[in-house]
């Protein structure tokens, strides 16, 4: 079992993502049972722990997402919902916080900063996963990113994501859980 950092996930600047393979079942099943078929995204919440500058993603969970398709700056993200499965959540494992959020994607969205905002509220400097459901070809289906603020013409600052370094990898009991139905 990996040892956690002290360091909170808000600290997190460089670094890169880890995501664990139940989070990639659990976000394909999540797209499975509520858009396939469709062409709609799913957006949901990712748990995990903080080693080393390293975000590792070992949990998340779906929430209620709408966006009008003829307007991409109108959405509707529940946060109640997302507060109440995070207080269920951290009653079973106490370690794991939120670290930032997914969708589906396939590609970065119109109203993927504001929902990002959002999640600052819950994390300083949340992680934004893009796991392609569809994948076309061996690629990794995964796509890590942060905001920052990036400064304009006017001198001001807007915010805008900056592409991190991400991998999938597993602690070794979820590799035998991962391994033991493949070998069957």
């Amino acid at each position: 079992k990996m040892a956690t950092d002290t360091v909170g996930a808000d600290n997190v600047d460089k670094g890169s993502v880890v995501v664990h393979p139940i989070v990639l079942l659990s976000v394909v099943d999540h797209y499975t049972r509520v858009a396939k078929g469709t062409n709609k995204r799913v957006v949901g919440a990712l748990l995990g722990e903080i080693e080393g500058g390293q975000v590792h993603v070992t949990n998340c969970f779906g929430l209620p997402f709408e966006e009008d398709r003829s307007d991409p700056a109108v959405w509707f993200l529940d946060h109640n919902y997302h507060e109440n499965m995070f207080t269920m959540f951290k009653k079973v494992n106490a370690k794991e916080r939120c670290v930032g959020w997914y969708s589906t994607g396939p590609k970065i969205k119109p109203a993927d900063l504001a929902i990002h905002e959002l999640f600052r509220k819950y994390v300083g400097n949340p992680v934004f996963v893009i796991v392609d459901v569809q994948p076309k070809d061996l690629e990794l289906p995964v796509e890590a990113y942060r905001s920052i603020d990036e400064a304009t013409s006017d001198k001001t600052f807007r915010r805008t994501f900056v592409h991190i370094p991400s991998t999938i990898g597993a602690y070794e009991a979820e590799e035998v859980g991962v391994e033991h139905p493949l070998v069957g």
